[in-house]
């Protein structure tokens, strides 16, 4: 299995076929070139997200499936020109699994950063998803099964968080597809817009000055006009030295959920716990296959719950902000979990043996994060 999924990824788009792509868009080919490194990231972080829904996993299965044995096929009709039947192929996949809105919300995000319309950032998405899909099946160490793809994508959250450009990060912060990726992306996706809104009033305000003084030396005698431009100067300077070093510093938020939040009341670190139970849950879900394993994964599954009981214990004498930050803690895992619940549950015999325990464990997270 590869280190890095989106490195392997991009590794196969080698610059010719780079300009191959930018020569059926009519682009320039460091323009493909930008959108390919910011598209790669993003259709992993949507299939991520479709991954942890109710049977998105087994979708994206079978899509790889049909593209697992022809990765080389798919090179060869992009390297001899055939982009087009690639892109009919990629267009039905970007269809399936992201339905139109995602999938044009994707194309949004990819123009936005290179500059691209939505044809072409739409054409370049449907030429690489069927790549994608094939390096995905090429890496998933020949398990292909929904469990297999699952688990190899929530291995790659990191990577594909890291690779994700922070504009792709934050024309997708409102859509939902980050959701899977967790709170980092998000909240890389908010911090970048603030950072934006910050810096445009500096230099709003900059400009203001600027152009009060400039018109007072318009005014000015010419005799006195020359000291007038030097005090503009100044106060250009001046503004931008006081963006740079003399803004208050804003507080650094803790990370919600960590024990700096506070989060251990009545000698129990709830954030800690709730933490540990929920990779307890993932790590014991992703190994169920068949009705023997999940009877393996059953004692750790009922001990996961003993754990949630003793959090919800002392629950109640958290603070409201105590309660806020457990939330953010718990809500953004609450899809993944939620669809690998659903898969087990629907593996033939796993039912019987592990329904009544994830009932009890989905009742539990919910009471914590509400």
């Amino acid at each position: 299995m590869a280190s890095n999924l989106v490195s392997y990824i991009a590794q196969m788009l080698t610059p010719d076929m780079i300009a191959r792509i930018a020569s059926v868009l009519g682009l320039d080919s460091s323009k493909v070139q930008s959108a390919v490194a910011a598209a790669v990231p993003a259709i992993l972080a949507g299939l991520t997200g479709v991954a942890a829904q109710p049977g998105g996993a087994q979708k994206i299965a079978d899509s790889a499936k049909q593209q697992s044995g022809s990765l080389d096929n798919l090179m060869g009709m992009l390297a001899g020109g055939d982009q087009v039947s690639l892109a009919q192929n990629g267009s039905q996949i970007i269809s399936s699994l992201f339905g139109a809105k995602d999938g044009s919300a994707l194309a949004t995000a990819i123009g936005g950063v290179s500059g691209m319309d939505q044809r072409a950032s739409g054409s370049l998405l449907a030429t690489l998803a069927p790549l994608v899909m094939g390096g995905l099946a090429q890496q998933s160490g020949g398990d292909l099964s929904a469990n297999g793809i699952a688990g190899l994508l929530a291995s790659q959250k990191d990577n594909i968080a890291a690779a994700l450009p922070s504009g792709v990060r934050d024309l997708l912060g409102g859509t939902g597809l980050l959701g899977s990726l967790g709170a980092p992306a998000q909240t890389a996706a908010a911090s970048a817009s603030q950072a934006t809104r910050s810096a445009a009033a500096s230099a709003s305000a900059v400009g203001g000055a600027g152009q009060r003084a400039a018109a007072a030396a318009a005014a000015a005698p010419a005799s006195s006009r020359n000291w007038l431009y030097w005090v503009i100067a100044a106060l250009v300077i001046s503004g931008v030295l006081f963006y740079l070093f003399g803004r208050p510093k804003e507080p650094v938020a803790p990370q919600a959920g960590t024990p700096e939040q506070s989060l251990t009341v009545g000698g129990v670190d709830v954030g800690q716990q709730v933490k540990d139970g929920m990779a307890s849950l993932q790590t014991a879900l992703t190994g169920v296959t068949d009705a023997a394993s999940a009877t393996a994964a059953l004692p750790k599954l009922e001990d996961v719950s003993s754990q949630l009981d003793k959090v919800s214990g002392v629950a109640g004498q958290l603070s409201a902000g105590q309660k806020a930050a457990l939330t953010a803690l718990i809500t953004p895992m609450m899809p993944t979990l939620n669809g690998l619940f659903d898969k087990v549950l629907a593996i033939p015999g796993v039912s019987d043996i592990l329904k009544p325990t994830i009932d009890a464990l989905k009742t539990k997270l919910t009471a914590l994060s509400t």
